[in-house]
């Protein structure tokens, strides 16, 4: 059985058996362990954009200490101006020295686009409820408002639109408007200026305050822009369905790629669409509660964080065989 050593910011497990492969793994948790520990290992999964870019650029400048990389949730934005057109073009140069991506959605047409990164270089896999194991609430369909929740893509002037033509409760929470204009949602009136159906709870970003937002919700919404090139709210919207909740939310990537019956899948960025499905959501108790039995049932099956990070090194374990079979075919082909 070979024996390999896979050097990564994800923990996989310190030795393990996959796939007739046996091996061991390095763990780094900072980029100088990575680079203390790039010359013993055989094999690079690395979780992160900032951390992949990193290791991008010391192969660029060091290409002696180029390893096999296989880049995991790297997570990109399209680009919306001059500088961050330029940007990207630098990302997609660096980008070159991945060998592998894993992926938490399937539909990849944007980064192909903006940032060369095809199916044929990528793999997906399954992301999990970061809740799991760390709380012991149980699934109630129940609750008394309309949530919409989340900083990364959200488009909350779309559901303060929708909402304010309808005759329910309805709450955020209370949002941070630096960080979402940082993680580009488009929020762009006063808290004054909210639809009076909205309530705006309390919200000091602990876990504790999610669990108990999230409790108090009858639909969880996720708005997502059509700009949007990844999976965005999907941790979110997999708490959700752990907790019972049913989810509204906008297709795209990681949502209408991934999801069947699980969620009601809606067109981004149409008011009258989302307060469609809000309203029927809100008075079919059937259509909710099967729809927050198929998310909860799809949420509990993902596991947490240890079984993800057994789905991602099964992922690149069988990257690294197939690569390597297809090296060896290919010098067998030259020589004969």
């Amino acid at each position: 059985m070979e024996s390999i050593k896979v050097l990564s910011n994800l923990r996989m497990g310190e030795r393990w058996d996959r796939l007739g492969v046996s091996g061991e793994t390095i763990f780094a948790e900072s980029f100088k362990e990575f680079l203390r520990n790039i010359s013993n290992s055989s094999l690079i999964v690395v979780n992160g954009a900032e951390a992949t870019l990193r290791l991008c650029a010391l192969f660029t400048l060091v290409p002696a200490l180029r390893r096999p990389l296989i880049a995991v949730d790297v997570v990109l934005r399209r680009p919306e101006n001059a500088k961050e057109l330029l940007r990207s073009w630098i990302v997609r140069f660096l980008l070159k020295r991945v060998d592998y991506f894993v992926h938490y959605f399937r539909d990849l047409s944007g980064y192909a686009k903006y940032f060369d990164i095809t199916p044929q270089r990528s793999g997906y896999v399954p992301f999990k409820p970061n809740l799991r194991y760390r709380v012991e609430a149980g699934p109630n369909p129940d609750g008394e408002y309309v949530l919409c929740i989340g900083q990364s893509m959200r488009d909350y002037e779309t559901f303060f639109e929708a909402v304010a033509t309808l005759p329910i409760p309805a709450a955020i929470p209370t949002p941070d408007l630096a960080e979402l204009r940082r993680h580009r949602s488009r929020f762009t009136r006063n808290l004054s200026a909210v639809p009076g159906n909205v309530r705006i709870l309390p919200d000091d970003k602990s876990q504790e305050s999610l669990l108990r937002i999230l409790c108090g919700a009858r639909i969880v919404v996720l708005p997502i822009l059509t700009t949007s090139l990844c999976a965005s709210g999907i941790g979110l919207y997999l708490n959700s369905m752990l907790l019972g909740k049913c989810v509204v939310i906008s297709r795209g990537p990681g949502a209408s790629d991934v999801l069947a019956n699980q969620a009601v899948l809606i067109d981004p960025e149409d008011a009258s669409a989302l307060a469609q499905a809000m309203r029927r959501v809100w008075e079919d108790d059937t259509l909710r509660k099967q729809t927050a039995a198929a998310g909860y049932q799809y949420a509990l099956s993902l596991g947490g964080e240890p079984e993800l990070c057994e789905r991602v090194l099964e992922k690149a374990v069988d990257w690294y065989i197939q690569s390597k079979l297809h090296r060896e075919s290919t010098l067998v082909a030259r020589y004969t």
